[in-house]
């Protein structure tokens, strides 16, 4: 007899031996397990983007301190709100308006170099500013103590 799993998968389950059919029913579940690891994995780099997009747009619009205030506990334990505000309002003046700006990559890892192992995303956008016609914007989201994603990071280059 035939069972279909899905559109993509299907298994044939015969009069053979008990072992393996059981084999391929682990197999199913194995593929089971990484789709849904694989959703989970996309709806958590999807709420990072929307954190480091949200946080990208006080930049923007020269909101420093606010930025600062909405980023991740690990960023503002490791900078001042003064000193954030110091460095970054020079850095993205000489920029100028920010013209366009697309996601390029999201990806999700347990650990980086000099930081707490944890939940990160690594989101890394192309810009284009007004004086710059090809940037590249890395942001760190991470999973905050609260459950919400923030940045933790963020790098231009």
């Amino acid at each position: 007899m035939l069972y279909r799993f899905t559109d993509y998968c299907s298994i044939a389950l015969s009069e053979e031996t008990p072992m393996k059919n059981a084999l391929r029913i682990g197999v199913i579940f194995l593929f089971t397990l990484g789709v849904v690891a694989q959703a989970a994995n996309s709806e958590t780099t999807v709420k990072a983007q929307e954190a480091a997009k949200a946080w990208l747009a006080l930049v923007d619009a020269e909101q420093y301190g606010e930025s600062w205030d909405q980023a991740a506990t690990l960023f503002r334990g490791g900078v001042s709100k003064a000193d954030w505000e110091k460095a970054v309002k020079p850095i993205r003046s000489q920029l100028g308006t920010l013209k366009s700006r697309t996601l390029k990559s999201a990806d999700l890892t347990r650990s980086l170099p000099g930081a707490p192992d944890g939940e990160y995303v690594v989101v890394q956008f192309d810009a284009r500013f007004e004086n710059k016609t090809a940037a590249l914007e890395t942001v760190t989201s991470m999973r905050d103590k609260d459950g919400s994603w923030r940045v933790a990071g963020y790098y231009i280059r």
